[in-house]
């Protein structure tokens, strides 16, 4: 049974952000990390004293020193009160100085009032009022509604995932960081914290700009600052505006929630009040225009929209008495006032001005779109015009964009009004049952934004004239708001009630930031960030408050309601999409601690909910989703590197750990079943002298193998001693992991340090791998140059680790002119890959092609099988049996018997085998003769030495005979030097031994055969993209290794890409299901 420790709640004065869970611990050190054995409460003495005599648990008094009984951890678990940090504690520090001491209310707060009404008054924003009449217009009412369904069924997905979250325990304020940071762990949550914080302080920008653009708009347009001396000054002036305003506003909202956040919540119902009514309102004015459509004309010249504010009378002229006379409009359009000789607009003189109505009713029809460039004017379809471009000086007194629109960008618009859902679970302190409250009130919050939304589509495009929804200002009627011409009584409803909503909004988003900051501080996961978790004595975030005035300035600046809201929208998608994706990580992986009581989820609806946030974020504006990404990516891996190690108990670290072990556990009860066989490869790579990787390609080919399944070990091996060579071994094994990343290989990389190459190739054969999880293939480069080379080291390491492998049960790959091999960015549309089946290796020839076939690049390949007859053999049923054997395998490929007819030794064989022999033993001549030149070197130059470069594939322990250290100076004598003189006479002779040498039989036997089967397959696979071909064992003596070695160039000479394959000894491959 745990320990638990009792702590008094009214006894604790630290912040629930300081706990793991919203629990105040009495033995906590720093923040998150807790005691194991103290994961519940304490009892306090007196109530100890009384337990212990409790008669009928006289068995376990010396227990109950430590341990409480049950009903006292229940009453005290029942007693706890999760007190979110936010607003209540701190009006009561203001109110009195011993708030701190008092006990805090019990929560009492329901599902209408703790958690529906917060979220439609977070949900309920300033789009709905100054932009979606102007969507509607611009998208029509089938894609505005594509909109609204997209952005309300991404938050609905979320707001399910969500509730399944809050209600696996105790949720404290921080909303979307504490639930995610708790299930992912402390990366996630700090990096989706990070985004929330900075969603919800540009939110404050753009309702702080938006409640400007009321105030210059539509309230006190002469109060502006800054005027455009012309047309193309209009948008400059306004956004100087908009900033100059946007800056007082900030600063006077910062004040306001530094002074007294009490004030805030207080005026939060008189806010939600001005959202109902002018809600309600709109639909009124609706009903109202179907009967009697309010009278808001609009002035039309030609098809084209005119600025309202501009003329008095939509008419060229004007009656005066009996005098026709100008109008102001005529007098806007032509220079001259006379109309007997007027000099006005081409486009004007050859248009007719009319008059439609701006709220028709119902006739209106707005089902498809017409999207707008910057500076396009606002024309209406149907009515009648004259195409002129008329003077430039006139483009001012028609309605025009200005912005150019798409479908993307009103989406990045709009999402900020379907945000605001985590407002019910960062209340959860407040609610009588969290978890009851929680799912209900967030989902038919949703529900009710949404119908709201869905009507308000259809009611502007039914009942508002098109022109004058695609008219954001309002420029045609009057600089009327658009939505407040239709709503009822009067437009100023909508006017002063959308300001002040924007405004309560605004001042709300101030003061739930800094908190949030707060919240991330104090948990200190993030060490740059510890000084905003300090404030005021009561608590409050003053530093916190103070970086989110100046984050919201930089929104501000931007000025523009159209630019600031996709960069919130991306913020507030990052943190849906981590919040769907830690309730399909929880839910999958079922850990123990999983247990919500909402049960209507699924780990498809949390991904499909994933999905939809990330499709948003890049249809919204992908360069802001990159930037996004990009941020949280960056606060992830410096909370990785530089963070505070947190253990949150999320459930992935935990489980992995344990899945990793118990899988290995499994592997280790035998080998793998023959359907089980994959290959799981060591690489054998080489470095050169700068610690680059020397055929990368050779881990392109690994690549494309085992396109990320299985076991890759990629090993190398340095020559020196491990003590004096750790710094090289650690830049080799960064070398080779940076090319693993480059060449997309999943696996491990080990690196060891040998005196001898060989050694260390040995080492990495035994030893790599853990448990079942080892290696049952080597991969391996060929030794390129080893004809032309003098020291034979590198091709006898090459045919040491064959022999190893060999040994070891191990299979084989030696792929040869490696370099011609294809990068994983080639696709091969045609060609074969062929392959010649000498001898049975266990199928391995069979299911290379096969996996291969599953990469990109091979893909298209198709697979020939050829294997060799001998004369005795009956091709005609080899052929047959193949076939049926391959279709067994459930493999495709085509067949090929050929038929190699016994034949005398060709001259070509006999020379190519002298040639052979010659060379091994001129070769062995000179090895043994380089004492003498070594010795001759030391006379010329003393101050030389040798020296040796080592390599994979090299090794000092062969015969070459070095010089002797302690012989640095040498005496000559009479005697030696007449020695040395014969031994010179004696090299024609040496030259004529090797003239009349004649080769061995049975080495022209193997070079007969690699003759005649190179023959066959140059014949036949010539043009083939691969060729796998068996390879040859290694001589039993190995005084035959360099033959060896000839005989393998002989048999793939011609061919363009080879891979020598080697079985292991086992089967690998199976008919069997």
């Amino acid at each position: 049974m745990p320990h638990f420790t009792v702590v008094p709640v009214e006894d604790s004065a630290t912040s629930n952000y300081d706990s793991l869970e919203g629990i105040n611990w009495g033995e906590s050190v720093g923040h998150g990390n807790h005691k194991e054995d103290s994961p519940f409460l304490s009892s306090a003495d007196a109530e100890r004293k009384t337990d212990f005599y409790d008669r009928n648990l006289a068995l376990f008094e010396e227990e109950l020193d430590i341990r409480p009984k049950v009903s006292s951890l229940l009453s005290r678990l029942v007693n706890y009160t999760n007190i979110t940090q936010g607003a209540r504690e701190h009006e009561e520090a203001e109110n009195t100085e011993m708030s701190l001491r008092k006990v805090p209310k019990s929560p009492n707060m329901g599902t209408l009032m703790g958690v529906y009404l917060p979220c439609l008054q977070n949900i309920f924003g300033v789009i709905l009022f100054l932009r979606l009449t102007w969507i509607v217009g611009t998208a029509g009412i089938v894609q505005s509604f594509l909109i609204v369904l997209m952005c309300c069924s991404c938050t609905m997905l979320t707001a399910i995932s969500m509730s399944a979250i809050a209600t696996n325990g105790v949720v404290p304020a921080g909303g979307a960081y504490f639930m995610i940071s708790r299930s992912l762990g402390a990366e996630f949550g700090g990096a989706v914290g990070i985004c929330f914080y900075l969603g919800t302080t540009f939110a404050a920008a753009m309702y702080i700009l938006g409640a400007i653009e009321i105030f210059l708009k539509y309230l006190v347009p002469p109060a502006a600052i800054f005027h455009a001396s012309d047309h193309h000054g209009g948008d400059s002036a306004i956004l100087n505006n908009m900033r100059v305003y946007g800056t007082i506003c900030l600063s006077l909202m910062a004040v306001v929630v530094f002074v007294g956040v009490k004030y805030v919540n207080k005026l939060a119902s008189l806010f939600l009040a001005c959202v109902i009514i002018s809600i309600v309102s709109i639909y009124a004015g609706a009903i109202k225009s179907v009967f009697q459509p309010p009278d808001f004309s609009i002035c039309m010249l030609g098809n084209r929209t005119l600025v309202r504010d501009q003329f008095d009378v939509c008419s060229k002229t004007v009656l005066v008495g009996n005098v026709t006379v100008p109008s102001q409009l005529w007098r806007n359009f032509c220079s001259s006032g006379n109309m007997s000789s007027p000099q006005c607009d081409d486009y004007f003189n050859q248009n007719n001005v009319t008059e439609i109505q701006g709220i028709p009713g119902l006739a209106s029809d707005n089902m498809w779109g017409d999207y707008l460039e910057k500076g396009q004017i606002l024309e209406k379809a149907g009515l009648p015009s004259v195409d002129f471009h008329g003077a430039v000086e006139s483009v001012g007194l028609y309605v025009s964009a200005d912005i150019a629109t798409s479908f993307t960008l009103l989406v990045g618009i709009f999402f900020p009004s379907a945000t605001g859902i985590m407002a019910g679970s960062n209340r959860s302190g407040d609610l009588k049952d969290a978890q009851k409250s929680i799912p209900i009130g967030t989902i038919l919050a949703i529900t009710t934004t949404t119908l709201v939304y869905f009507s308000s589509v259809v009611l502007f495009g039914a009942c508002i004239e098109g022109a004058v929804l695609r008219d954001k200002f309002g420029d045609a009627v009057s600089k009327n708001l658009v939505v407040g011409t239709l709503s009822w009584p009067s437009p100023w409803v909508i006017v002063i009630g959308s300001f002040f909503s924007t405004v309560g909004a605004g001042l709300q988003s101030l003061t739930g930031a800094p908190r949030l900051l707060q919240a991330i501080a104090k948990d200190n996961i993030i060490p740059f960030l510890r000084v905003f978790g300090h404030g005021k004595a009561n608590g409050e975030p003053t530093w916190a408050l103070l970086l989110t005035g100046l984050i919201a300035e930089l929104g501000i600046l931007i000025a523009s309601l159209d630019m600031v809201a996709p960069i919130l929208s991306m913020f507030f998608l990052m943190c849906y999409l981590f919040v769907n994706l830690a309730c399909a990580v929880q839910t999958l992986l079922r850990t123990p601690n999983w247990r919500p009581r909402f049960k209507y989820y699924h780990w498809a609806l949390s991904f499909l909910g994933m999905s939809m946030c990330l499709a948003l974020m890049f249809i919204s504006s992908w360069y802001y989703a990159i930037v996004a990404m990009c941020i949280a990516g960056m606060i992830y891996k410096y909370i990785e590197y530089q963070g505070a190690e947190k253990e949150w108990g999320d459930g992935i670290r935990g489980l992995s750990l344990s899945a990793a072990r118990y899988s290995l556990l499994r592997l280790e009860h035998g080998p793998p079943h023959t359907k089980n066989w994959r290959p799981q490869v060591l690489v054998l790579l080489k470095l050169d002298e700068d610690l680059h990787v020397k055929y990368p390609r050779l881990l392109t080919f690994v690549s494309q193998l085992k396109a990320g399944k299985g076991l890759t070990i990629v090993g190398s091996v340095i020559q020196g001693q491990f003590l004096d060579s750790y710094g090289e071994t650690q830049a080799s094994e960064q070398a080779v992991k940076n090319m693993m990343e480059i060449e997309r290989v999943k696996g491990f990389c080990q690196v060891v340090v040998a005196s001898k190459v060989r050694e260390g190739i040995a080492h990495l054969i035994q030893s790599c791998g853990l448990g079942g999880m080892k290696h049952n293939t080597v991969v391996m480069g060929w030794p390129y140059g080893w004809r032309q080379s003098e020291d034979p080291r590198a091709w006898k390491t090459f045919i040491h680790t064959v022999r190893c492998t060999t040994a070891a049960h191990l299979a084989l790959m030696v792929p040869k002119n490696v370099s011609f091999y294809p990068s994983n960015h080639e696709r091969f549309t045609d060609g074969t890959i062929d392959v010649w089946w000498i001898v049975h290796d266990g199928g391995m020839l069979m299911l290379l092609p096969f996996l291969l076939k599953q990469h990109k690049v091979w893909r298209k390949c198709k697979m020939r099988i050829f294997t060799v007859a001998q004369m005795d053999d009956n091709s005609i049923q080899m052929k047959k049996d193949l076939a049926t054997f391959l279709y067994q395998l459930r493999i495709e490929a085509e067949v090929e018997v050929v038929e190699m007819h016994d034949s005398d030794i060709s001259a070509y064989t006999y020379e190519r085998t002298l040639m052979m022999e010659q060379r091994s033993q001129m070769l062995r001549q000179m090895r043994l003769s380089s004492a003498e030149r070594e010795r001759e070197a030391q006379l010329v130059k003393d101050r030389h030495s040798l020296i040796r470069m080592g390599s994979l594939y090299s090794d000092e322990e062969e015969e070459v005979v070095e010089p002797v250290a302690d012989k640095n100076q040498m005496t000559w004598t009479k005697e030696k030097y007449e020695a040395e003189r014969r031994n010179r006479n004696n090299a024609p002779e040496n030259f004529r031994e090797l003239m009349s040498l004649k080769p061995d039989q049975s080495n022209v036997r193997r070079m007969h055969t690699a003759v005649k089967l190179n023959e066959v397959i140059v014949n036949k696979s010539h043009d083939a993209r691969l060729v796998l071909l068996n390879m040859p064992g290694p001589p039993r003596n190995t005084d035959g290794d360099e033959n060896y070695m000839e005989f393998l160039e002989v048999l793939t000479e011609g061919l363009e890409r080879v891979l020598l394959v080697r079985g292991g000894g086992r089967e690998v491959i199976t008919i069997y299901s």
